[in-house]
């Protein structure tokens, strides 16, 4: 991963899902943005960026691109990203939500064949507070420490990043990995990125019904997470057999056991991993406090 002021950073269409303030924000936050994407607006400028018709015409001009981050309608998301990976653009943030499910099944599979990190889609990105903004997250919220944030949730991961700000305790390294039904990199393999981050020496997972990601990050922090984690668990008192509107997920799928993708299934899992798991995100800064110390 290349998540450094220094890294080179490209932003792929300019519809609903990003607007000037988020491109002033991670300029102001010192995110070296070099250029924007926009078939059929080569040439022009928008929100201080040059833009161009192709990713290629990017490479050719500013050289090797770290990060794109797409913006752009739901079903042209898979062209883009296959575009990036075909300029050897090796992260790839997808701000966008609802993406077509098969589309996402298609890049992924190109995406690991390729060696390449997504995040998102429905995702705000990722922040290294005091050196890198990608994405939509509120920076105001961050302070550099020791705390590194893993959650399904947008705007609960700035609130978990304001109450352990107020609480003085600082974040290495904050992501969102998106809320639509399929989403590129998992739980599983951030916490391995934190876990091995010599920045980092504590973790907060930020679950949420639908789906058994949870459980499984449960059963991964048993197996080779060796730093402390602490979880929190919204949605607790969602209905079951309800959609979670907000993610795109369903807190249940016909046909499996019913308590698959509750928030219930989820904090017996991580109860099992002897994982502590905060009732409210207020809690969370003193249980990290215990674990810490």
């Amino acid at each position: 991963m290349n998540l450094t002021p220094e890294s080179k950073v490209l932003i792929q269409g300019f519809c609903e899902f990003i607007s000037s303030t988020h491109v002033a924000q991670m300029q102001a936050y010192g995110t070296n943005l070099v250029a924007g994407v926009n078939p059929g607006c080569g040439g022009q400028e928008l929100h201080g960026l040059p833009v161009f018709d192709l990713v290629e015409e990017v490479i050719e001009q500013f050289g090797t691109i770290d990060t794109t981050i797409i913006c752009v309608d739901p079903y042209d998301v898979l062209d883009a990203a296959l575009e990036a990976i075909a300029s050897h653009i090796r992260q790839i943030i997808i701000i966008t939500g609802g993406v077509p499910p098969l589309d996402m099944v298609q890049l992924l599979r190109k995406a690991e064949a390729c060696e390449t990190l997504v995040i998102g889609p429905n995702s705000p990105g990722i922040i290294v507070p005091g050196k890198i903004l990608l994405g939509t997250q509120p920076s105001e919220f961050y302070t550099p420490g020791t705390v590194g944030i893993v959650s399904r949730s947008s705007t609960l991961t700035y609130e978990i990043a304001y109450e352990l700000t107020k609480a003085g305790l600082g974040q290495s390294i904050s992501v969102s990995i998106g809320s639509d039904a399929i989403v590129g990199s998992s739980f599983l393999q951030w916490l391995q990125i934190l876990d091995e981050d010599e920045t980092t020496e504590a973790i907060v997972l930020v679950g949420q019904p639908g789906g058994g990601s949870e459980e499984a990050a449960a059963r991964y922090i048993t197996e080779a997470i060796d730093k402390p984690v602490i979880a929190y668990i919204a949605g607790r008192l969602a209905p079951p057999g309800k959609t979670w509107r907000q993610t795109g997920t369903l807190a249940t799928v016909i046909g499996r056991d019913p308590n698959f993708g509750t928030a219930q299934s989820k904090l017996a899992a991580l109860k099992e991993a002897q994982v502590p798991v905060a009732e409210r995100p207020s809690l969370i800064p003193q249980l990290l406090r215990k674990e810490i110390n």
